[in-house]
């Protein structure tokens, strides 16, 4: 069974960086896709950024390119999203979550093609 824990959350100011780490337990990450979704009060959970399992693409949300980058260390069973430029519209609770079934990138916002999920880190950005 996957376990994803989430950490690196906080407060930040307008412009400032955070990097929000998944770690994997219980199965060999290399072998799965993985995303990060956000979801702020009110509001659907939303994709933000996912890469596949064979590493061939990582795909962002428009609102997040060139200030958020996703990276996997396989030795560590880690997966990273390193966020800067924060804005407050960043604002959320982030998660991560896999599936070990290939995913195309059109799926990678769709969160039912997701099978498991961490518990969540929030973020808060302050302007």
């Amino acid at each position: 069974q996957v376990q994803l824990v989430e950490s690196g959350g906080g407060l930040v100011q307008t412009g400032g960086s955070l990097r929000l780490a998944c770690a994997a337990s219980g199965v060999t990450l290399a072998n799965y896709s993985i995303a990060w979704f956000r979801q702020a009060p009110g509001k659907e959970r939303e994709g933000v950024s996912c890469i596949s399992k064979s590493d061939d693409f990582t795909y962002y949300e428009d609102s997040v390119k060139g200030r958020f980058t996703m990276s996997r260390d396989n030795a560590k069973n880690t997966a990273y999203l390193q966020m800067n430029s924060l804005k407050p519209e960043d604002t959320a609770v982030y998660y991560c979550a896999s599936t070990r079934i290939f995913t195309p990138q059109a799926m990678c916002r769709i969160k039912d093609w997701w099978d498991d999920w961490g518990q969540g880190t929030q973020v808060t950005v302050s302007s």
